[in-house]
């Protein structure tokens, strides 16, 4: 989400699954479709089959994804940047980018600061003492018309500051970092530089394999930079495409189940922000060309605004800043890994849990058992018991030392309510439920509105330090206690209060105070003339139901922003309006018609593109342009390659700032000890993933699934295990710096020796799903238990894809 908005201003899958089929070369990383996303998959097959487009699987592993793709490349587990590195390099030495759409379409010409510096693996305006970047100090040269002066010449110009960063990364660097061999990553540059073609387009296809790493943002933001330079964002068959790990994975993240977050990608107040101007100059984005229309930023208030008249109702008026006051401004951070470095530090009393499981799936499980052993109470929200409802039955836990009081409240299932689910695509889908609750089980919604209630009435009898934001929010229910998913859907599209009627769209939004949006990005979805995601208009009628004949099927479901289909889509036509290829129109400008046509336009829906204030084709940032360099990460405005925290070798490109500086070390911070191991003693990489057999460690109650997966294991390359002596079947011990599992091995060939570095190198694979609760409760090793407890310097994700290990026959 970081790394996509930072550079497009939306945090989102760009295009949509059908449309994958529009391309003509496919980059999968940090991925596996075929197994992971298999329905989804079908529209690469598409694309190769209907179109010969091809198919380049980067990847550790050799997996079904691999078997059907023109090429596998076996890569080092988070050396990504490298690679992608390496193909934008390719791409610049050889004057291979797409000229005319770099020059429209992106910052490239943008002219830098001249405090703008890179040495020895550090940008400018790193604090030593707090271990951060001042990301200000990556800025433009600002003319004294207030813009940034533009020169693409410039020596400082955003172009050419690129060229030369990332003229380090040669074939020979790819393959001293990656261990793609030369001969194999020239190949696919070849492919690669093909794309900058106007009648060609390329897609970039990515999942957890390059999101869960400590330069997770970074890796993903490096493909998104070789996007723009080729001219593939915005067009049908193009995009940077996330695959979501669940099926409502972006409408939780849409609905800020991120801490850092308001509803629609607002961000969280800061502490200092006395008011909404404050609030709004330090989060809205600014104008900086003078053709950009800024949309994200002009409308911020409103969108503001709008949410907290949704939550607040008649008492958040002018007079009083509309509530702002009501919303919390943290001083630090509440990410998962935060969550529980506070409950290890004895700093949070109590945890409510729901549809998650965290000894399983966060990092470090044996300090997550602590961290639970440490709380006064537990409250779990699932449909089944799980390893943190009973995580004192870990076979390494005295029960008897165990003080947390753990509630278990039995919540349904998804398949036991209605509801929408908003997919990778950003589709909102309404469903139905398939079953009726059993026995107690209550809805989770249901389960947090009774227990506010609750709150609410101690409020009423107690009084408290600050009551008003719980004795002033709206519950606009029938049953304050049971709200029904439809009600809350209306609630979140938005109404205008002097009519009383829904809206249409989130361009009638008002800061007035006259309009309300639980989250402004689904405005439109449930307007007065219904649900607009139970819409079923598909291939029963394709010459009706998709007149552009480019699967945009715009009467299928909903989906955000204002039903389009691919983001950015002003970028698949030139700066008149023509579309880059004819035979894949995105939008065209129809001079006739005065209006924009094909999907919806991403873009002022009647804007002359002859004139010459048109406004710039990225509408979400401050730019109105792609964004090549970027302050809005944490890590560098250029992404650059470093060593995961654990690493078999020094950094070939500047060995003495190995790992990024700015990763988020909890142990460290917080007095414990880092437990990091080194090579000598762990000389394996090792990444983690999941099985198609298996859905993260819900399946470990299904009797069916457990039959077909009933033992945890570990994929062993085969030359590893001919010199440790191990054979499939045997059991084996894998340790880290943390932890250790004792399972069986399975030695494979779908994962091979790497030179990295002159270094012969192995790399082992963990699959997730297994604990000490379910059908199989004797297979109670964590696959956690071995990963380290650290974070990405800007989402905090943790790195569960690359760590040391060690591996012993037992």
């Amino acid at each position: 989400m970081v790394s996509l908005a930072a550079t497009f201003g939306r945090g989102a899958m760009t295009n949509h699954w059908r449309d994958i089929r529009h391309a003509d070369l496919m980059l999968i990383n940090g991925a596996n479709p075929a197994e992971a996303h298999p329905v989804g998959f079908q529209w690469m097959m598409r694309a190769k089959i209907e179109r010969g487009g091809k198919m380049i699987h980067t990847d550790p592993r050799f997996t079904r994804t691999s078997a059907v793709s023109d090429k596998h490349l076996r890569i080092r587990t988070g050396t990504d940047v490298a690679y992608f590195g390496g193909l934008i390099n390719y791409v610049l030495q050889n004057n291979l980018e797409h000229k005319e759409y770099v020059r429209f379409a992106t910052n490239a010409s943008f002219v830098i600061k001249e405090s703008y510096n890179f040495t020895d693996g550090m940008f400018n305006g790193f604090d030593e003492a707090k271990k951060v970047y001042d990301t200000t100090a990556w800025a433009y040269e600002i003319g004294p018309d207030g813009f940034a002066v533009q020169d693409i010449d410039h020596p400082r110009s955003v172009l050419n500051l690129m060229r030369a960063h990332y003229s380090r990364y040669t074939p020979e660097m790819v393959e001293r970092i990656t261990g793609i061999q030369r001969a194999d990553f020239l190949e696919v540059a070849k492919l690669v530089g093909e794309m900058g073609r106007p009648d060609k387009v390329m897609t970039i296809i990515y999942a957890v394999g390059l999101t869960h790493h400590t330069t997770g943002v970074q890796l993903i933001r490096s493909g998104a930079l070789l996007q723009l330079l080729l001219g593939n964002m915005g067009r049908p068959g193009g995009g940077m495409n996330a695959e979501r790990g669940h099926a409502n994975i972006q409408g939780n993240t849409d609905h800020a189940i991120s801490w850092d977050i308001l509803p629609g990608y607002l961000r969280i107040p800061a502490p200092g922000q006395k008011n909404i101007d404050d609030y709004i100059a330090r989060s809205a984005a600014k104008k900086l060309h003078a053709n950009s229309l800024n949309f994200f930023g002009a409308n911020y208030r409103k969108f503001l605004v709008s949410l907290l008249k949704s939550w607040y109702g008649d008492a958040a008026t002018a007079a009083n800043d509309f509530a702002f006051a009501h919303l919390p401004k943290p001083a630090s951070d509440a990410s998962w890994l935060s969550i529980f470095d506070a409950a290890l530090r004895g700093k949070m009393e109590g945890l409510m849990l729901s549809g998650m499981t965290a000894t399983s799936i966060g990092p470090d499980s044996n300090q997550v058992l602590q961290a639970l052993s440490n709380l006064k109470w537990l409250c779990v929200m699932d449909a089944y018991s799980t390893t943190s409802s009973e995580f004192w039955r870990e076979p390494s836990i005295d029960p008897s030392k165990v003080q947390t009081e753990v509630i278990l409240l039995p919540a349904t299932h998804w398949i036991e309510k209605d509801g929408s689910f908003t997919n990778s695509g950003r589709w909102a889908q309404w469903k139905e439920a398939v079953l009726p609750p059993e026995g107690e089980a209550r809805h989770d919604h249901w389960i947090l509105a009774e227990v506010f209630d609750r709150v609410r009435a101690l409020y009423k009898e107690q009084g408290g330090k600050y009551p008003e934001p719980v004795l002033q929010l709206v519950m606009p229910y029938k049953d304050v206690r049971r709200p029904e998913l439809d009600e809350i859907a209306k609630e979140i599209n938005g109404k205008d209060l002097i009519t009383g009627q829904r809206l249409t769209g989130f361009a009638l939004l008002k800061d007035d105070g006259t309009t309300t949006a639980g989250d402004w990005i689904y405005t439109g979805h449930y307007p007065e003339s219904g649900n607009l995601t139970k819409r079923r208009d598909g291939i029963q009628d394709p010459a009706k139901n998709d007149p552009t004949g480019m699967g945009y099927y715009p009467n299928w479901a909903w989906s955000w922003p204002a039903n389009r289909r691919v983001l950015y889509n002003r970028a698949s036509a030139d700066s008149l309006g023509r579309p880059w290829d004819p035979k894949r129109v995105g939008i065209q400008w129809d001079a006739v018609t005065g209006r924009w046509t094909g999907d919806v336009p991403d873009y002022p829906a009647t804007a002359d593109p002859a004139k010459p204030d048109s406004p710039l084709p990225f509408i979400m940032t401050g730019e109105g342009t792609g964004r090549l360099f970027s302050n809005g990460v944490a890590d560098g405005p250029f992404p650059e390659h470093y060593e995961p925290i654990e690493s078999p070798i020094d950094n070939p490109l500047h060995p003495k700032v190995s790992a990024t500086p700015v990763a988020f070390k909890y142990d460290e911070r917080a007095g414990r000890p880092n437990r990091f191991g080194t090579s000598a003693d762990y000389p394996y990489v090792a990444t983690s993933y999941r099985l198609t057999e298996h859905e993260h460690y819900v399946t470990q109650h299904v009797d069916q699934l457990v039959a077909l997966q009933p033992e945890a294991f570990v994929e062993v390359p085969a030359e590893l295990a001919k010199e440790k002596g191990i054979a499939t079947g045997d059991r084996v011990r894998v340790s880290s710096k943390r932890g250790k599992l004792e399972v069986r091995a399975v030695v494979t060939a779908r994962l091979g020796p790497l030179t990295i570095d002159g270094k012969k190198v192995y790399q082992i694979g963990i699959p997730i799903h297994w604990g000490f609760v379910g059908i199989n409760t004797s297979q109670h090793w964590l696959a956690n238990a071995l990963t380290p407890f650290v974070g990405d310097a800007s989402s905090r994700t943790p790195e569960f894809k690359a760590f040391l290990v060690n591996i012993e026959k037992m």
